[in-house]
């Protein structure tokens, strides 16, 4: 362990101390986004970087929102849901939906714990992984597909940002469920809550611009899904892993679509 690793405190000094250094590890974990520079030092600042994990969700869903707004002039909803969908999994390269097929696989079967992580553990996906991901997937679309105009744009930006704030909710509501080392305890800290009280803010700030009811709608799929799921997780495997954390992203972005269904609904 470095001197720097010993001396941490908490997320938020570090954050701000080297605030470039832990946002580009933040960067280059959650996007394909082709950055090198520094790159060696990422595993320094991966308990710092979960502070930015809601800035680098809005900053997906605004450049989502920005693309399809420039093809919405020559193409129906149905397509443009499609594009989105599309795009919010390919610049993360897959990685949540990847999170979410292991899960599937090993929370949905009737093993015990030490087997369910197991079956996590593994590369290969199941039949109930397949379905997991069929069915995000295909909520999303239909949700999606019955937007328009800037409904659809609040929801492509909403979407990234509430599914990166429901991964930091996550890890301040659960322990680390394994033992030993593992992808998802290089991002866990003491001060988790506080980065988990930031990203809540964050996201009530931003989706306020959508009027009360669709905020309402929005921070309430993210509460009660996150709640949910952490009882799920906790229930089953006593915690949280890094595939269960890729999971609960993208049921939060599932549930925060069809909840703009419902705002818009209520504001027509």
């Amino acid at each position: 362990m470095t001197d720097f690793q010993e001396d941490r405190q908490s997320w938020l000094p570090e954050a701000l101390r080297y605030p470039l250094a832990s946002f580009l590890a933040a960067l280059r974990f959650l996007t394909i986004v082709p950055l090198s520079w520094n790159g060696e030092q990422d595993g320094r600042f991966f308990r710092a970087s979960v502070a930015w994990f809601p800035v680098i969700g809005l900053m997906i869903g605004c450049i989502g929102a920005a693309l399809i707004f420039c093809l919405m002039p020559f193409f129906p909803p149905p397509v443009l849901a499609l594009a989105a969908i599309v795009l919010l999994a390919g610049v993360s390269g897959c990685l949540h939906l990847d999170g979410l097929a292991d899960s599937g696989d090993g929370l949905l079967s009737s093993r015990p714990r030490e087997r369910i992580l197991e079956i996590m553990r593994d590369s290969h996906t199941g039949a109930m992984g397949v379905i997991a991901i069929v069915v995000v997937l295909l909520g999303k679309y239909a949700a999606l597909s019955s937007l328009a105009g800037p409904t659809l744009l609040a929801t492509l930006i909403a979407m990234p940002l509430a599914g990166r704030c429901a991964i930091v909710l996550t890890m301040a509501c659960l322990p680390y469920a394994r033992e030993g080392e593992g992808l998802g305890r290089l991002f866990y800290s003491p001060s988790s809550r506080w980065a988990a009280l930031w990203s809540l803010a964050l996201l009530t700030i931003v989706v306020a611009f959508g009027g009360w009811r669709m905020s309402l709608a929005v921070l309430l799929a993210v509460l009660i899904t996150v709640l949910f799921f952490s009882l799920w997780c906790r229930a089953r495997i006593n915690g949280a892993t890094g595939d269960t954390l890729g999971a609960v992203c993208e049921l939060t972005e599932m549930m925060v679509a069809i909840a703009m269904t419902f705002g818009q609904g209520m504001n027509d």
